[in-house]
């Protein structure tokens, strides 16, 4: 049978997620293989070296870069609190002293005859990972972290802002048509997951960060708000580090898209449960999805996993969705993969997929499908 490989979305109702929880520095791992661990539980923990502070001594005290271990009163590897003093002048008579302080607290790594400085080095700061999924450690890496096994639903976004966060799942709307709507945010959403239909604007984003929803999946949002909420314009989508109170995925596209029914559906099931969601996005080289994990229990789970990396790419019968125009975001079924290369409007020869959506029938170059794989 013709098939075609192609990038896909996962929707898929049971499967096995393994997670890496890395430190991004070597530390300690604080729990065992085999130790069974809650979202919150932290599996490893390190320190970053603190910010580097340069402060001219030899400036402030008006004196020669050379003559500054003379006045300097501590050596390196000392440590000093912020306002300490860290060299005085002898000055005339034992008066008129000229004094250097520290502007933080840190510890001296360096003196330096040449240029007069002392270099600072702040506190270290300290790094905590946690599990992010409830699980099982399957696998411990040392000093480094961990491998969280975890029965789960897990489905993937198209596009997300917002780093990692949790709670539980709670969907706001009737149907995968409805808008999230300002009037749908109460108060007692916070810390919740809240699943939309087709859309939320920027207003009513900007009103869940503000009563601390933890995440927001909804089917699109308007491309240009997100210069807006991020302060900058966003260009190669490589998102996940931004400092929001409120994950946002969105599992189909830009504008106003109505969800895919198999993704709203399967949340609308697991409403009520706890679950974990990623806003990390990468759209090039080693491609990162926005993710929806809800862990199962024990008798939930029905014996069907799905391997979560499998994939036997497109094939007569697949449900895909369109990633260009003219035909963005919308779902259809593949009809036929013709083998023969087919002229398209910019003139250029590709590989196309017959595809069926809402009833018509269109011809579209491979390259421009996206596959949801659903099990």
């Amino acid at each position: 049978m013709a098939h075609a490989y192609t990038p896909g979305l996962k929707v898929l109702h049971e499967s096995k997620i393994i997670k890496e929880r890395q430190l991004p520095l070597k530390g300690n791992v604080v729990v065992k293989k085999g130790q069974t661990v809650s979202p919150d539980d932290i599996v490893a923990t390190t320190d970053l070296p603190g910010n580097v502070r340069m402060l001219n001594v030899a400036n402030l005290l008006n004196i020669d870069a050379p003559d500054i271990r003379d006045v300097m009163l501590l050596k390196v590897g000392d440590t000093v609190q912020k306002n300490g003093m860290m060299a005085e002048t002898k000055g005339i008579f034992g008066m008129f002293k000229s004094q250097a302080n520290s502007p933080v607290d840190g510890t001296i790594e360096a003196i330096s005859e040449v240029t007069g400085q002392v270099t600072l080095r702040e506190a270290p700061i300290p790094v905590e990972i946690d599990a992010y999924v409830s699980g099982t450690v399957k696998k411990v890496l040392p000093e480094e972290g961990v491998l969280v096994e975890t029965d789960a639903v897990f489905i993937q976004g198209i596009f997300g802002i917002g780093g990692e966060n949790r709670g539980n799942l709670e969907v706001v709307v009737e149907s995968r048509e409805d808008e999230l709507t300002v009037d749908l945010l109460k108060p007692e959403h916070a810390g919740k997951i809240l699943v939309g239909g087709s859309y939320i604007s920027l207003a009513a984003y900007k009103k869940a960060m503000e009563l601390k929803v933890a995440g927001i999946v909804v089917g699109g949002f308007n491309y240009h708000d997100l210069e807006d909420v991020l302060g900058y314009t966003l260009g190669v989508a490589i998102t996940g580090s931004e400092d929001l109170p409120t994950s946002l995925i969105l599992t189909e596209g830009y504008g106003r898209i109505r969800m895919g029914s198999r993704t709203f559906d399967l949340l609308k099931q697991h409403q009520g449960k706890f679950a974990s969601v990623n806003g990390a996005t990468q759209i090039r080289a080693g491609v990162i999805r926005p993710e929806i994990v809800i862990p199962l229990s024990a008798d939930e789970l029905l014996g069907d996993h799905k391997d979560i990396h499998a994939s036997e790419g497109i094939q007569p019968g697949s449900i895909v969705r369109v990633i260009r125009a003219p035909y963005f975001g919308r779902m259809g079924t593949v009809v036929s993969l013709p083998a023969e290369l087919q002229k398209m409007e910019s003139e250029t020869m590709v590989r196309v997929a017959e595809i069926e959506i809402d009833g018509e029938t269109f011809l579209v170059p491979r390259a421009n499908l996206e596959m949801v794989e659903t099990d």
